[in-house]
């Protein structure tokens, strides 16, 4: 298996790509313009993992859905999870995220087993209600959305946000997790747990 990061849309949204030695792969997040990028590489997403719905996440879900890749995510399609007419109207980004089926729900859930591979799945809400997180304990990688960043957290001034709630999550559900797992979040570099946990200045553990 191999782990790329493609980063696209207006914000520099981070998806990332496990492939598999027969050119099939899971996706964790959908930016604009990774469908392209795996057609261009020959490769072919079965599943889509949604860290969350905000827009810059799921641009291309609907993209991925109509090439045969399965939806997994924490909650039902909402556009008010999204936030697409506010990324228009207040902050003049020209983005309108198409309809999508989130194929398979995991609100409620606490791992996911797809192929050969299974994910220990936490809900993370404070950045967004829906957010949560994807540890593959094998690999020692986390998916961590928007909720912890490379010495940073999630923004929690939009509306379902909580500041408290956030680092609540990341120090109940994060935090708990070896030191040495890689933290592969939805904007900027990857880090690792055990970094965050000592020097985040947003989230003391």
């Amino acid at each position: 298996m191999i782990l790329h990061t493609f980063t696209g849309g207006a914000v520099q949204t981070n998806g990332y790509i496990l492939e598999f030695d027969d050119k099939t792969c899971f996706v964790v997040d959908a930016p604009a313009g990774i469908a392209d990028f795996l057609k261009g590489h020959e490769l072919k997403a079965t599943y889509l993992l949604l860290t969350h719905q905000h827009f810059d996440h799921v641009e291309d879900a609907s993209a991925l859905a109509e090439s045969g890749a399965e939806i997994y995510g924490h909650s039902e399609f909402d556009r008010t999870l999204i936030r697409d007419q506010q990324a228009r109207e207040a902050w003049g980004i020209p983005v309108n995220v198409p309809d999508f089926t989130v194929n398979h729900l995991l609100g409620g859930k606490t791992s996911l087993t797809l192929g050969d591979l299974t994910f220990e799945v936490s809900h993370v809400p404070g950045h967004s209600p829906d957010s949560i997180s994807f540890y593959l304990k094998d690999e020692l990688f986390l998916f961590s959305g928007d909720a912890l960043f490379a010495g940073s957290i999630g923004r929690t001034d939009l509306p379902g946000g909580s500041h408290e709630q956030l680092l609540d999550s990341i120090r109940e559900n994060l935090y708990i997790l070896p030191d040495d797992v890689a933290v592969f979040p939805g904007h900027g570099p990857d880090t690792q747990i055990g970094k965050e946990k000592q020097s985040n200045p947003f989230c003391p553990a």
